[in-house]
């Protein structure tokens, strides 16, 4: 309760939650595109092509304005993904290829800027290595307002261009022939990707956003099959990870903010592959457990139906015994008849004797005539 109380008193928690929260919506949202389309690297590949644009800013400007620093991170951001998209173009090196190539040289070159810098004999420099895992506990007002007003550009984008990326997303042979321009709409998503990545140095870092780019949609995916509500719950799961990391860091020392948001996130698509409808591993252990147990009752069904069509009355006993002989599981069996017993398909005449009930053979007729068209 106290938590959530500086939650709103305390100027510090407040603009890293907020920020966090903002860098978490834009960064899901976005990230769907990129999970679907098989793009998770791409995070990746972009936010560290980033590390020698901040290095680069610096050793030009001489400030450490985020954002000026934030700028030359997306200039380089930019430039990155236009070498992926060349190399994938002009040569026979797959696209998952070129982004790793580009990732390990750029970032590479960044560290090695960085470690120039340092050695500079000047003070000025302290503080560029905190865009590696990020330095959320810096941030200003302003920063958050610079934030929110980029992210709300890059998301009244999508919301125009929504029809256009479900296209490039789903089936951009079919939106080139209806003469959209693929290549635009992809250099497009591709840009605002690299705005979501870019708002979220200070916050995560360079190394550990990647994560707020994949795990966000990654956990939305487990629950649902449509685009738009996709979209929407990994901008919220991306949100609530964010406050949650800022809340988290805030009342335990020493726990920076950025590698707790991933944290949260992570936590979030493990929760999400354990328990989310028809995806989750636990409902889809259950439907399995389900469907074994209906098809061990099935069974039975079935051989008291062959049991009794040797008999002129069909309602004829048979000693559960036999029903045991002719299981591959003859120690369930006392189980399920009291299962179909309760389900009004089977009735007991005395201690081992059982046979079908009306309701019981049209099941087991049905049941065969199913296996036979099959």
């Amino acid at each position: 309760m106290e938590l959530l109380q500086l939650l709103f008193t305390d100027y510090t928690l407040r603009t890293v939650a907020l920020g966090a929260a903002v860098l978490g919506f834009v960064s899901g949202t976005l990230g769907s595109f990129a999970v679907l389309r098989r793009q998770s690297l791409l995070g990746d590949a972009i936010s560290h092509a980033a590390l020698p644009g901040i290095a680069v800013a610096f050793l030009l400007t001489g400030s450490k304005t985020p954002l000026v620093l934030l700028l030359g991170a997306a200039l380089a951001g930019w430039l990155g993904t236009l070498f992926i998209y060349s190399i994938t173009k002009h040569s026979r090196i797959k696209t998952d290829s070129a982004m790793g190539l580009v990732l390990s040289v750029f970032f590479g070159f960044g560290l090695v800027l960085l470690n120039f810098i340092q050695k500079r004999p000047d003070s000025r420099q302290a503080g560029l290595e905190n865009f590696l895992f990020g330095q959320a506990s810096a941030m200003l007002e302003r920063d958050v307002i610079t934030m929110a007003i980029l992210g709300g550009l890059v998301l009244l984008c999508l919301l125009l261009f929504f029809k256009e990326f479900r296209l490039l997303t789903f089936d951009s042979e079919f939106g080139g022939s209806m003469g959209i321009s693929v290549r635009k709409i992809d250099l497009l998503l591709t840009g605002m990707l690299v705005i979501a990545i870019v708002i979220g140095l200070q916050t995560v870092g360079v190394v550990l956003m990647s994560a707020m780019i994949v795990a966000p949609a990654a956990a939305a995916r487990q629950w649902t099959d449509r685009l738009g509500l996709m979209v929407i719950l990994a901008g919220i799961f991306g949100a609530v990870a964010g406050v949650a990391g800022a809340v988290i860091s805030s009342s335990a020392p020493r726990v920076p903010t950025g590698p707790t948001i991933v944290v949260c996130i992570s936590a979030l698509v493990v929760l999400s592959l354990l328990f989310a409808p028809n995806r989750g591993l636990i409902w889809n252990w259950l439907r399995r457990w389900h469907s074994r147990r209906e098809l061990r009752l099935e069974t039975v069904l079935v051989d008291l139906h062959e049991l009794a069509g040797q008999h002129d009355d069909p309602a004829y006993p048979h000693s559960a015994a036999v029903l045991r002989s002719m299981s591959t599981n003859p120690a369930a069996i006392s189980k399920n008849l009291e299962e179909l017993k309760s389900r009004g398909l089977a009735r007991q005449f005395d201690l081992n004797t059982w046979a079908l009930t009306e309701s019981g053979h049209d099941d087991a007729e049905r049941i065969i005539q199913q296996l036979g068209n099959s």
